[in-house]
């Protein structure tokens, strides 16, 4: 029976990456990548020979719908994404859900799991995560404001990713519709050797936020309401 790995792949620290997860991309006969440079880097580190090719969202139907019946073919191939596991904020769920009505259950799909964001930044949040809201990145113009409503009137945990370029004017949206003691975790450069991980109320949040350089990827989490 051929396979699809789905291998989650470091969110800045190598060591992160489990010799299992290694060892299905050794298996693999074509490594499906969001970035091939960048996931080369990972490859050639752990010494995996397998061919790459692109996928991501802007990858056409006929492109998906010929590497899914290679895998139906027999074939095996991995998803990974740049950073983090494949179908979290990413067009991997698109991949698989194509997979899965293409194979009717004759291909194994076959999770490795390892590094997320979104949970390593709730294991030291101190917030509830028995259930939480995933809300992934915030449109840039249409739906914004709308977006900022939700995670304001959330009475679940909120974890969402901001880029360095609008972080800044993230925290300035979100905490104008926030009560100003609501609790707030910033964590910025996880696993890698700038990580911090930095806690407070929403009326400090710029004040928190601009304590440090802004650099690298962010993760923050929002107490409910």
């Amino acid at each position: 029976m051929s396979r699809l790995y789905v291998i989650a792949t470091p969110i800045g620290n190598l060591d992160d990456f489990s010799p299992r997860a290694v060892a299905a991309l050794l298996e693999s006969s074509l490594v499906l990548c969001e970035d091939t440079r960048v996931s080369r880097k990972l490859l050639n580190h752990f010494e995996v020979p397998a061919a790459t090719t692109s996928y991501h969202e802007h990858t056409s139907m006929g492109k998906l719908q010929a590497l899914v019946k290679r895998i139906d073919q027999g074939e095996t191939m991995a998803l990974i994404s740049d950073a983090g596991t494949p179908g979290v904020s990413d067009p991997g769920a698109r991949f698989v859900a194509e997979l899965v009505r293409v194979s009717q259950g004759q291909v194994k799909i076959v999770p490795i799991p390892g590094p997320s964001a979104v949970t390593t930044l709730l294991s030291v949040s101190g917030f509830p995560a028995d259930a939480y809201v995933f809300h992934g990145f915030p449109p840039h113009k249409k739906g914004r404001n709308t977006y900022w409503k939700i995670i304001a009137d959330e009475k679940r945990t909120s974890v969402f990713f901001e880029s360095p370029h609008r972080v800044e004017k993230a925290m300035a949206e979100l905490s104008a519709l926030c009560a100003p003691h609501r609790k707030i975790v910033i964590g910025r450069e996880l696993t890698k050797m700038f990580e911090s991980v930095r806690y407070g109320e929403m009326k400090d949040a710029l004040e928190l936020l601009n304590s440090e350089p802004i650099k690298g990827e962010y993760v923050i989490a929002v107490e409910g309401k």
